[in-house]
């Protein structure tokens, strides 16, 4: 019932939406005659109404998945076209392509993991667009699971890691991968095993920014959640069944709307500000300023299903067994070793003020990977446009290169051209 009572809702609240928009037109509209006479006029009531409207319209309309509207980047002063592909379709994720036309065959691809956890992958519209500048981007564009049918099967870590591998076969030896938030313990995983295989397409360089990894390092809020209650109540309490007129009718889901709710219930303060602030940019004329914030909350707000396989895995083995970290991960019944990776220099990106970005480096230590050194702080939406990148000298366990952009022999991306 949870799910029908959302929709029920959202059709509620989406003709909401549309009759407060009819009215912000008729308010704003200089043929009016009440923004002329009475206390409309005299007052200057109708423009206030307009923008308190204009904000309702805006909270409590429908939001679909966003177009990523990356049609040129600027690199070297000049403005260049960029094109966009899909390069491979499979049923819950697909791997788009991004390129400049002017780039040399032999540029340095870039694998760019999204997060599956309720967003889609446009979020990291900023960060492709600054990886252009030098590489050719490839990004995991995961599926909305309610639009996915019944006959599609289960899709649970076991499979992300396998789509992980899949992606980086496609592009072929010598990728570097880039995993934001969630991806790093499915991606870290999926390197350790290509390592162990000696798979000709293991990554060159893998990057993690604001990962998971091990979550009892820098516990916080979402971390809580997770160790106070048993797996059996997450599965009790937040999954649901997608209803009738979704290609995906019938599939057990973790609904985006709850991922959102929970989102927003963190930072309700904030949230309100920012649309407090909208309104009164509205209300004066800014409308830039007021447009600032309908693009973030439109992409913000367009949120997806995760199957519930997966959000039930992660839950358990992320956040409350710890199995990576611990030594005890498995995928397809064969346990994962992360002293394995050889063959793949590591960089960890934390995220200070994230709500689940963790301590990454000690970890890593622990495991064999890499000495424990400088940590890079950053904010999990707001990542600084520069870091420092290093190749790793494994029999000493400790970095070497400490340069900044001396990434594996390739540019970082991360800044200008070094």
């Amino acid at each position: 019932m949870l799910y029908h009572a959302h929709e029920l809702q959202r059709s509620w609240l989406n003709s909401a939406s549309t009759f407060a928009s009819i009215g912000v037109e008729m308010l704003n509209n200089p043929a009016n005659p009440l923004n002329y006479v009475g206390p409309m006029g005299y007052m200057n009531i109708g423009p206030i109404a307009a923008s308190a409207l204009e904000v309702f319209a805006h909270a409590t309309a429908t939001y679909g998945k966003p177009a990523w509207n990356i049609e040129a980047v600027d690199a070297g002063g000049e403005s260049h076209p960029v094109i966009e592909s899909t390069v491979v379709n499979m049923p819950f994720g697909d791997l788009k392509e991004f390129y400049r036309e002017d780039l040399p065959e032999d540029a340095p691809r870039l694998l760019v993991v999204a997060p599956m956890s309720g967003h889609y992958a446009t979020l990291l519209r900023g960060t492709v667009e600054r990886m252009l500048e030098n590489y050719r981007v490839f990004v995991t564009d995961w599926a909305d699971a309610k639009t996915v049918p019944l006959h599609e099967g289960e899709f649970d870590l076991d499979d992300y890691i396998d789509y992980v591998i899949a992606y980086l076969e496609h592009i072929g030896p010598g990728a570097n991968v880039m995993a934001v938030c969630q991806p790093s313990v499915p991606v870290f995983a999926a390197t350790a095993i290509m390592n162990a295989d000696k798979h000709p397409c293991t990554p060159k360089t893998l990057t993690m920014m604001g990962g998971p990894i091990d979550t009892r390092c820098s516990p916080t809020s979402v971390n809580d959640l997770a160790m106070e209650r048993p797996i059996e109540w997450f599965r009790h309490s937040v999954i649901a069944t997608v209803p009738m007129q979704y290609r995906g009718a019938g599939r057990r889901v973790y609904p985006g709307f709850m991922q959102l709710a929970g989102f927003m219930s963190m930072n309700l303060g904030n949230h309100m500000i920012s649309h407090y602030e909208m309104f009164k940019h509205l209300t004066v004329g800014d409308d830039e300023s007021a447009q600032a914030t309908k693009d973030f909350y439109d992409e913000y707000r367009s949120v997806c299903d995760m199957t519930a396989e997966f959000y039930l895995q992660t839950v358990e083995e992320v956040f409350q067994t710890h199995s990576l970290p611990n030594g005890t991960f498995v995928h397809r019944d064969k346990p994962v070793d992360l002293a394995d990776i050889t063959e793949t220099a590591l960089l960890a990106i934390e995220g200070e003020i994230c709500e689940v970005g963790l301590e990454l480096d000690a970890v890593f230590a622990g495991a064999g990977c890499f000495g424990q050194d400088d940590r890079f702080r950053c904010g999990h939406y707001n990542l600084p446009p520069r870091v420092l990148a290093w190749n790793f000298d494994r029999e000493k366990q400790k970095p070497k290169c400490p340069v900044a952009g001396d990434y594996g022999g390739y540019e970082t991306g991360f800044g200008p051209a070094v």
